[in-house]
């Protein structure tokens, strides 16, 4: 099975954050999505919705399997062990 991870904000939520699940969940078995929580945000911007808006949005997504909170920049090679991550996605953005 291969597993595949990516990471980001998806506050409102559009086309190409649609197009981006929906080709890794094609290619790879399972999908596994970071959302930065609120407080992580604060580093970058803030957002118009809040974590559990976000995260009920992506969870209704059938190309996503799991959603996970992202706390910090240094939890990407955590997450990647824990989860047993195949294959790390990022946007191009």
């Amino acid at each position: 099975m291969k597993r595949v991870i990516t990471y980001g904000i998806y506050d409102l939520l559009h086309y190409e954050h649609i197009n981006l699940l929906r080709h890794a969940r094609h290619l790879y078995d399972y999908l596994a999505l970071t959302l930065s929580t609120d407080e992580f945000n604060t580093i970058n911007k803030n957002t118009y919705f809040c974590y559990d808006d976000r995260k009920r949005i992506l969870e209704a997504i059938r190309y996503v399997d799991l959603v996970i909170p992202e706390f910090s920049w240094e939890q990407k090679r955590v997450d990647i062990v824990k989860y047993s991550i195949n294959i790390f996605l990022i946007g191009n953005d």
